[in-house]
Formats: structure tokens, C-alpha cells, sequence
């Protein structure tokens, strides 16, 4: 008897998520624009410094702050895009594995009750909830990190090193997060699901359970 391998469900996803390669390039290409843009604040307050703040010119000052008011409009317009595109891309992962999802909870639960199981569809939809949220898109962001770490190194060696270590510091707090929140996190989900589950059965069975008084009994259980 031979062992059973995951390769063709690890296949599935990759094909699904093959299907939207596309969208992520465009996303990719926003994201560059996007990052772009965001140099415009620093850049606005250096020419403000720089030529406003000399000349006391109000029409200068005028003129630079309609560019930057047209920047982030643009600014925001890709992020929306992004987003819209995200979610594009959520959904047609969802729909491309709804129906596989949906029969192999079928088929687990006629060979046997498996209560991991019947969460198929609602991991589903957590996947496409993620593809769809803007933790993802900062994936897209991270690459460009290092050029703001070498802008900020340009106007002075302490500041970058200041923004290096403000950053390390954020992720090793994530990371303590993680390691402490997980054995709860899982608890907390087990426990909710096992709740669900218990009101459905609850739910289903209704008439019987009124009829013999054992509604506020289920209810504190």
C-alpha cells in the first residue's frame, strides 16, 4: 500500500492561484507607482523648506501643494485599484475551489464524522478573505522597503539607523506575539467552532428541545 501524497490537493492551489498571475502583476505594478508616491510628503516639505521659506513666494507654495493634492489623489486611486483587484482575485479563487471543497466535505463526512472537516468551506473563505485584505498587498510593498531605508540613510547615517532598529523592533514584537498568542489563538478557534456546531445540532433538533424544557439548559451549555 503505498502512502498518500497532498501533491495533487498542493496542485490544485497552485493551478487556482495560477489562474490570477495576471492580477498580481498589475497589483505588483500599482504597488511601484504606489510606493512612489509616497515620497511625495517628504519631498513637499523639503521644497517648502527649500524654496518656499526662502522666497516667501505664496504662489510657489500655491502651486506645490495643488501637485501634491493631485499626487495623492493619484496615490489613492491605485490603492483602491489594488484593492479592487485583490479582491477580484479572492473571489476567483474562491469560486475555481468552492465545488471541490464542498464535495470532499461530502465524502468525508459519509466515510466518517470529522468535525475538522466540516470547516472546509469557512477555510475557504478566511483564504479568500486574506487574498482580498490589505495584509497581503503590504507583500507587494515590502520590496521597496529598502529604497525608503536609503533615502532616510541619505540625509543622515543616524536616522537609518534609527528606522533600522525601530523596525526590528516592530517585528521581533510581532513575532512575540505570535509565539504567546498561538496555543490560545487555536483554543479560542477550537472552542468557537465546537460552539457552532453544538447551536446547529441545537437548532436542527429545536421542536424537541422546547418540548421538553431543555431550552435554557442547551442555551447555558
Amino acid at each position: 500500500m503505498t502512502a498518500y501524497s497532498p501533491k495533487p490537493g498542493r496542485e490544485e492551489l497552485v493551478n487556482a492561484r495560477r489562474q490570477s498571475r495576471s492580477l498580481f502583476w498589475f497589483v505588483g505594478l500599482f504597488s511601484f507607482f504606489a510606493n512612489l508616491l509616497m515620497l511625495t510628503g517628504p519631498i513637499y516639505m523639503l521644497q517648502v523648506y527649500d524654496r518656499v521659506l526662502g522666497s516667501r513666494s505664496e504662489a510657489t507654495l500655491i502651486a506645490l501643494s495643488l501637485l501634491v493634492a493631485f499626487l495623492y489623489g493619484i496615490m489613492g486611486i491605485l490603492d483602491y485599484s489594488r484593492g479592487r483587484i485583490m479582491a477580484r482575485a479572492g473571489a476567483r479563487f474562491q469560486s475555481m475551489l468552492d465545488r471541490r471543497v464542498f464535495d470532499a466535505m461530502v465524502r468525508r463526512s459519509v466515510v466518517a464524522r470529522d468535525e475538522a472537516a466540516q470547516t472546509g468551506l469557512a477555510d475557504l473563505e478566511a483564504v479568500q478573505r486574506l487574498i482580498s485584505s490589505p495584509v497581503l498587498m503590504t507583500v507587494f510593498d515590502i520590496p521597496w522597503t529598502p529604497l525608503f531605508l536609503a533615502g532616510i540613510m541619505l540625509f543622515h547615517p543616524w536616522l537609518g539607523i534609527l528606522a533600522l532598529a525601530g523596525g526590528a523592533t516592530l517585528i521581533l514584537i510581532t513575532f512575540l506575539n505570535q509565539f504567546f498568542s498561538r496555543k490560545p489563538l487555536a483554543g479560542a478557534n477550537s472552542a468557537a467552532h465546537q460552539s457552532m456546531l453544538m447551536s446547529d445540532e441545537i437548532r436542527n433538533e429545536a421542536e424537541m428541545i422546547r418540548s421538553m424544557g431543555m431550552q435554557s439548559a442547551a442555551f447555558s451549555r
